[in-house]
């Protein structure tokens, strides 16, 4: 058995990493300036300016957080060396974050469409992008980068045409109203843009390495800090003048917690699409201020519903992974054909769809919202600053200390002032932790289930009697594990090694065992575990524990298993990296696999294997496809 390891390819840059946290970060701006505005009115700017400075301390702090885990810095998986129960709430804290930021999301993106019955066609967006995903889509990275680059381009000309206006915008600002504690509730009423820094501390696993360093001593500090950087600026520094420009707009009002403009009620949920009507429409006419409302419409529109499925894909990730650790039931780590967990991914496309379709309103589910990525982060930081093993300096550390206390704040506020979040979290807290007993409940009585099957087998199990008829059987049956015993050395062979990649037993496992035994040369039979995300346990996994893998092998004993033919097992959520490195290694002279037998949709959605893998072969080595 060749041991090929179990690892997800290190592939995202920083570019990449900037474009996945920009599809989430760079959202709030499109719905958090028309809230604050609702909060504070012509004051608003005021409430604007501080949450853009926790954004950027949450931020730095994240930073840290991306050094010490480089194999994965979300807050289920750095807290669990800690405690169990901590990284549970935590983890179940992300997931209501995670399904609101989806409702949410989806809910932003038909406002801005201007759309009527905006929650109607978000429920069924959401259940769209569930659908989708039933076939592993892979190139959420390409997407999110193609969209996040023309919205970062369409945010700076608004800027740009704003800055003409930020003379009216400081005459019209107001002081804030009311004593401490009313500003206090405004502010946490508007605390939204903070969930994208638990997405990219998730991405440090697959992050790019420092140069010199190695996948035993990782470091991803150079990605992950620049990618942090880049997006962190954007975001604090184009809403917090987008904030103030906003103030430059004549006649707002605000009636029953929505926003009106001349001509245009209810603005509060597209108040940039308003924006840049009014900004551009000024300063190159009426026709020119709607072709940027709309530009402003559709980019937007488009990242906030890339939010959705990155809030999709997170679900599915946190869920299988904690069925894999027994957290939660283990039918939420049943793959489809695809390598997709299909009942979490049913269940976490329906609850969001349903939210959004209850709530129907952006206000409502930003208290949700807030409620979950809070105490998530602050779980996350609480945990890491309090853990004495880990290499923290102390103006580090400090940091950590004080943005831990003002989220604490925050949550603690939204549990006292927002009723629907408290019963909201409390609700998916309970739900957690009761599937968490099921699990814990299954795993015992599986475990109780072995030891009788174990203890039934020892007592039925009698002294073989060497001297009776059952000699010669006994004999046999030792020759032959012993004809089987080595399999580590291959016999002499004319040239390089050949790989062959198979999902089962047909044409190309044929294909590939009568070319070896032609050629004379060694061959490699690859089976990959496909899966969204690669749990522990599953770095420990053998052939042998995997039935359709030992099916596979089994059938090869009798061809030479473990003499000229190799046995390569390994679980991936990329199975061309994972062909392309082992072939690299072992330096095989041609790579086989089977064509594809899957319809023109599917590969479009999942991305065409055999051309991704082709551009991954060196030029001298051979991919041949078998039909």
């Amino acid at each position: 058995m060749l041991d090929t390891g179990t690892s997800r390819p290190r592939n995202v840059d920083w570019k990449r990493a900037a474009a996945i946290l920009y599809g989430d970060w760079g959202t709030s701006k499109a719905y958090v300036i028309g809230l604050a505005f609702a909060a504070a009115g012509y004051s608003s700017f005021w409430l604007i300016i501080p949450m853009c400075l926790l954004t950027a301390l949450v931020g730095i702090n994240y930073i840290t957080i991306c050094r010490l885990y480089p194999n994965g810095g979300g807050v289920y998986a750095s807290v669990r060396h800690r405690s169990e129960v901590i990284s549970i709430v935590g983890a179940f804290l992300m997931i209501a974050d995670y399904i609101v930021t989806a409702a949410l999301s989806a809910l932003a993106a038909f406002q801005y469409l201007g759309v009527s019955h905006p929650a109607y066609y978000a429920g069924g967006a959401i259940l769209l992008i569930g659908f989708l995903n039933f076939f592993g889509p892979k190139h959420t990275g390409a997407l999110a980068v193609m969209i996040s680059v023309p919205t970062a381009l369409v945010v700076m000309l608004l800027a740009g045409f704003s800055l003409s206006h930020l003379g009216a915008a400081v005459s019209h600002l107001q002081p804030l109203h009311g004593g401490l504690g009313h500003n206090w509730v405004g502010f946490v009423s508007i605390v939204l843009a903070l969930s994208g820094v638990e997405a990219i501390a998730n991405a440090t696993g697959v992050m790019k390495l420092n140069p010199g360093s190695s996948l035993r001593a990782p470091v991803v500090t150079k990605t992950s800090t620049r990618a942090l950087l880049l997006v962190l600026a954007e975001v604090v520094g184009f809403t917090a003048l987008l904030g103030l420009a906003m103030t430059s707009l004549s006649g707002l009002s605000v009636v029953n917690g929505d926003v009106s403009a001349p001509g245009a009620e209810g603005v509060r949920d597209y108040m940039l699409r308003y924006m840049a009507q009014v900004f551009v429409g000024h300063s190159l006419g009426p026709v020119c201020g709607m072709v940027a409302a709309w530009l402003v419409s559709i980019t937007f529109g488009l990242l906030l519903l890339s939010a959705v499925n990155t809030a999709i894909l997170g679900l599915i990730s946190i869920s299988f992974l904690m069925s894999r650790d027994e957290e939660v039931p283990p039918i939420f780590a049943k793959l489809n054909q695809f390598g997709v967990p299909h009942f979490a991914l049913l269940l976490v496309t329906i609850i969001p769809a349903a939210l959004v379709v209850l709530v129907g309103d952006i206000s409502g589910l930003a208290e949700l919202y807030a409620v979950g990525v809070v105490g998530a982060i602050a779980t996350n930081l609480g945990a890491t600053m309090t853990d004495r093993k880990l290499p923290l300096h102390l103006y580090e550390r400090g940091l950590m200390v004080i943005t831990f206390c003002i989220l604490l704040a925050i949550e603690i506020t939204l549990f006292v002032e927002k009723p629907s979040a408290r019963v909201f979290a409390v609700t998916i807290l309970a739900i957690g932790l009761i599937m968490r007993g099921l699990a814990r409940e299954h795993s015992l009585r599986k475990a109780a289930k072995l030891k009788a099957q174990s203890h039934e087998l020892h007592r039925k199990v009698e002294p073989v009697d060497l001297t009776s008829r059952q000699l010669p059987s006994v004999l046999a049956a030792t020759a032959q594990q012993q004809a089987h015993r080595h399999y580590e050395h291959p016999t002499q062979h004319h040239g390089g090694p050949i790989l062959a990649a198979v999902r089962g037993l047909g044409k190309t496992l044929d294909f590939a065992v009568g070319e070896a035994h032609e050629t004379g040369r060694p061959l490699y039979i690859m089976f990959i575990r496909e899966q969204p995300v690669i749990a522990p346990g599953d770095r420990k996994k053998k052939w042998n524990d995997d039935k359709d893998a030992k099916i596979i092998f089994e059938s090869l004993k009798e061809e030479g298993l473990g003499e000229t033919i190799l046995p390569c097992y390994t679980v991936s959520d990329s199975p061309p990296d994972a062909i392309a490195d082992l072939a690299s290694t072992i330096g095989a002279e041609r790579v086989i696999i089977g064509a594809s037998q899957r319809g023109k949709l599917v590969n479009m959605l999942r991305g065409d294997m055999i051309s991704t893998l082709s551009k991954m072969l060196p030029e001298d080595m051979y991919l041949v496809v078998c039909g």
